[in-house]
């Protein structure tokens, strides 16, 4: 596990990059929106870093994870583009 810098905010931090699979795939949440477009939306975890000294008040130690927004959509031909 290779350390290296984690910037939060103005600070910058040291920490260990953590290996991790998923337990079960990132699920959808999937949204109607009033226009009548369907908007499909999930996060996936990218990278996760355990940060080096830092805990939380009950002792767990606090994290630092990049993630990827995924988003699908499905509009109703009234508000597509005309070719």
């Amino acid at each position: 596990m290779a350390k290296r810098k984690v910037k939060l905010g103005d600070k910058e931090f040291m920490g260990e990059e953590i290996p991790f699979e998923a337990e079960v795939p990132e699920k959808w949440n999937q949204y109607a929106l009033h226009d009548g477009t369907s908007l499909k939306v999930k996060v996936v975890l990218a990278e996760v870093v355990r940060l080096d000294g830092m805990y939380a008040p009950n002792g767990d130690p606090l994290y630092s994870v990049n993630t990827q927004l995924v988003v699908s959509t499905n509009a109703p031909d009234s508000l597509k583009k005309k070719n």
